[in-house]
């Protein structure tokens, strides 16, 4: 009886630690499955993504051939972005030395002017909202952004008033830019390395 007892315990003990076993290994391939998925959606990758500096652009947005992560990622987001057949939207979270855009810091907007498109750039919340304020700026486009004798442009981002091509951004927390371009049609504008002399830099000031 004994001796039974002691074989059951043992088969038992052998199922139980069996069945940890799959339970940790479906448990590990849940948590990798989701976490790809939830990066592929949230950050996107090379397949879907143009990465320059501090910029991001999902490079099949509203298309009809676009890949289901950037429509998981429009969808998630709520929104409803220009077709990249049209336009190109590059999305900024982080300065171009990789801080995460903050109001409580004062930031400079460095950028080329290009004649030939139309552009504009904006500036939100982490929650993809307009920041309010008493001029009711948040954007500077082509045809209103003071341009420099050189062809570049100088944006600053502040809580307190700057001369120039000021945007208000006072107690809006993680910052949100983004620069669109319109009827790009330029490939330079769109494929690797060459896109970076286009896209204005984002400089840190005073914190």
């Amino acid at each position: 009886m004994g001796f039974t007892l002691h074989r059951l315990k043992k088969r038992l003990a052998a199922a139980v630690a069996y069945t940890a076993d799959w339970a940790l290994f479906i448990g590990v391939v849940l948590i990798l499955g989701l976490g790809s998925s939830w990066y592929m959606i949230e950050r996107g990758s090379p397949l879907t993504t143009l990465t320059a500096g501090p910029w991001v652009s999902w490079v099949s947005a509203a298309r009809v051939d676009s890949d289901p992560y950037t429509r998981a990622h429009e969808a998630r987001l709520g929104i409803l972005p220009l077709s990249t057949e049209i336009a190109q939207t590059f999305i900024a979270r982080t300065d171009s030395e990789g801080r995460a855009l903050h109001s409580s810091c004062d930031y400079a907007v460095e950028g080329h002017e290009l004649p030939t498109h139309w552009w504009s750039l904006t500036v939100f919340d982490a929650q993809g909202r307009l920041i309010p304020n008493t001029l009711g700026r948040s954007a500077y486009t082509s045809d209103t952004m003071a341009i420099r004798g050189n062809g570049t442009f100088l944006a600053t981002l502040s809580r307190d008033a700057h001369p120039g091509n000021w945007l208000p951004i006072g107690g809006a927390g993680r910052l949100a830019l983004v620069f669109t371009v319109l009827d790009h049609g330029s490939r330079s504008l769109t494929q690797g390395e060459e896109v970076v002399p286009f896209l204005p830099a984002v400089t840190r000031k005073d914190c």
